[in-house]
């Protein structure tokens, strides 16, 4: 049995005062016996205007909370996920880089997988979101394994394409982690269903920190999230659910859940080659 401890936040746009209640939640899971500990999407700053990025976000070499969750993994000899951060990048036009970061318990980086789906969404007639306008989409999958199995890493919009979720399960995950900031209105209508999809088509136990409420900002910006840290089993049951407060709960996965469920329903061994017909 592995205990993983998932961290509800409410960010703010000010990373600094973030900083500490992560900390709080994510030593009070390792207390609680959490061999590893993720936290949501955008961990550091929930901020919908680029230019008050520019003035906080940093580069990854410099970045105070990376550091500071290394050295919390280092000093309590836990894993730690962070679902991902803003980061400043190299890149010629100036966008961002949202990154997660897998640590170990000598508080090294793992892995490291930068979201590839970028979230060009209008929600409604008052919600729109372009995150390409401020954040560079990566290119690459990121299966990284540790003692605890193989962990595929995804990070919120990537959840709704199932291809990545199935490439990366073909190639050895085990446990697919999917960090969010999901808007209220699409969380209500599609989190916990998508989530469960996920896991049942790829037979992995699917593990998803999450923001939740009414993020505040210093311009007048209405952006909430929904909530619902969950953990999926590999046969699609719920089996943790954080609800809508931020904190943190424990939750216990047993890997061979992964091959009873695989021997199941083997679809991952099922494809085949077809054809569109376009009559």
């Amino acid at each position: 049995m592995i205990k993983v401890g998932l961290v509800t936040l409410n960010s703010s746009d000010d990373p600094l005062a973030n900083l500490p209640v992560t900390l709080n939640y994510v030593n009070a899971a390792a207390e609680a016996g959490a061999e590893i500990v993720m936290t949501p999407e955008v961990t550091n700053c929930v901020s919908s205007s680029r230019a008050h990025q520019m003035e906080v976000l940093c580069h990854e070499a410099d970045d105070p909370t990376l550091k500071a969750l290394r050295d919390v993994a280092r000093l309590r000899r836990i894993w730690v996920l962070i679902g991902s951060l803003g980061l400043k990048t190299d890149d010629p036009d100036g966008r961002f880089a949202n990154r997660s970061f897998l640590i170990d318990p000598e508080g090294e980086i793992k892995a490291s997988y930068d979201k590839i789906h970028m979230f060009d969404v209008d929600v409604s007639e008052t919600e729109r979101y372009r995150e390409s306008d401020g954040y560079r989409p990566g290119e690459k999958a990121v299966v990284a394994t540790t003692p605890m199995g193989k962990i595929g890493m995804t990070i919120c919009y990537d959840l709704r394409f199932p291809h990545l979720h199935r490439t990366l399960a073909k190639a050895g995950a085990e446990i697919i982690t999917q960090p969010a900031a999901f808007t209220a209105v699409t969380g209500e209508a599609h989190w916990h269903s998508l989530l469960r999809a996920r896991a049942i088509e790829t037979g992995c136990f699917v593990l998803a920190p999450a923001q939740t409420g009414h993020h505040k900002e210093k311009r007048d910006v209405n952006r909430r999230t929904y909530g619902h840290s969950l953990a999926v089993s590999p046969w699609g049951e719920v089996i943790f659910d954080g609800g809508v407060e931020p904190g943190w709960g424990l939750v216990e996965i047993d890997l061979d859940e992964v091959t009873k469920a695989r021997k199941r329903i083997p679809a991952l061994t099922h494809d085949r080659d077809f054809e569109v017909s376009h009559d």
